[in-house]
């Protein structure tokens, strides 16, 4: 079973950049169906109809080359897809590690039926931002399940540990706000770095920026999108950005006195500085392709580290507090002294 959760990972690290590689690159559209490319298992066997597409519409969304990034990417997650049917079966089986495994079955039939909205749906901006979100998301779980047992549990305060499943759930809400960017082609909306087009904090838009239920570049009633709701958008995203950084380095600073738990934040920091740098060369050059997708894969990273650092950490106090209520002798203390692993403790004491 761990094998297969291991290649399972390995290939969804693959994945999930290389859908970012095809939606940067302006191939999500490159077969216009789902799941072949119109009707076929692959372009070279809809060699007549993308033709036929090409000369209509020689700039369009559909070629050859689209066709086979999009078909790629298609089986290879369908590869990945099959791969975690086969660990929910184990897990199931063996009634080991069923909670998770399920998670992941659920999670993959759901990327599959965001896959197919975000062709039939022509790249609507919820759904594809939710695609990236849930990927990822798929990704830090088999990362979770691969990795998890290497790692000792670290014993920390309660605040370390609060802040800890804070930050997973802040870099969650800045991949929605970097997807979102990303679906609706604002990331170069803001031109140079601190500075968004020449002011520190520019002219902001909110009426139509996070509207979730309108087409790519539209307002719900059809009109194009005012480009300071662009604006409005990618600078939302710096703004995350600054969050992340603000509690990551508040996690750093609280959970660095111990020892054990020091090379795990030098890698979350490790990882949180390349994708800070990822993120302003993106806008410094003008959102170069190997870049994008390697910001896209720094994200990636950055939530399975968080998410490993913070889920490989306890909270000590439980066990304070069975041995403050058993030290003061309190009727029906047993069940929480048990709970906290003292039972055998408790016992001894009482005889």
């Amino acid at each position: 079973m761990k094998r297969w959760i291991w290649l399972a990972f390995l290939l969804a690290l693959l994945v999930v950049p290389l859908g970012a590689y095809v939606r940067l690159s302006h191939a999500g559209l490159g077969c216009p169906d789902w799941p072949g490319c119109y009707g076929q298992l692959s372009p070279a066997h809809a060699v007549v109809p993308i033709s036929e597409a090409m000369s209509t519409d020689p700039g369009g969304p559909v070629s050859f080359a689209k066709a086979w990034k999009e078909m790629i990417h298609r089986y290879a997650a369908s590869t990945l897809g099959l791969l975690i049917m086969v660990i929910a079966l184990l897990a199931f089986r063996r009634r080991q590690q069923r909670l998770a495994a399920g998670f992941l079955l659920g999670a993959v039939l759901l990327q599959g039926m965001l896959g197919m909205w975000t062709v039939t749906l022509l790249l609507k901006p919820a759904i594809v931002t939710s695609h990236l979100l849930v990927g990822m998301t798929i990704v830090a779980t088999l990362g979770w399940l691969a990795l998890s047992s290497r790692l000792d549990r670290v014993e920390v305060s309660r605040v370390v540990l609060h802040a800890g499943w804070l930050l997973v759930a802040l870099v969650l809400g800045q991949i929605l706000l970097g997807g979102w960017t990303s679906a609706n082609y604002a990331a170069l909306a803001c031109q140079g770095f601190p500075s968004c087009n020449g002011e520190l904090v520019p002219a902001l838009r909110f009426d139509h920026a996070f509207h979730l239920f309108r087409e790519l570049g539209e307002t719900p009633d059809g009109a194009p999108l005012d480009p300071a709701n662009l604006v409005t958008i990618h600078w939302m995203h710096r703004l995350g950005a600054l969050v992340v950084s603000l509690a990551l380095w508040r996690y750093v600073w609280l959970g660095w006195r111990l020892a054990e738990l020091r090379p795990r934040l030098l890698l979350l920091i490790l990882v949180w500085a390349v994708q800070i740098v990822l993120g302003v060369t993106n806008v410094l050059a003008y959102l170069p392709l190997p870049v994008a997708v390697a910001h896209n894969a720094g994200a990636m990273l950055l939530l399975t580290v968080t998410m490993l650092v913070a889920g490989r950490s306890k909270g000590r106090s439980d066990v304070a507090r069975a041995s403050h209520w058993q030290g003061r002798g309190v009727e029906g203390h047993h069940g929480w002294a048990r709970w906290a692993g003292l039972g055998r403790w408790t016992h001894g004491k009482e005889g």
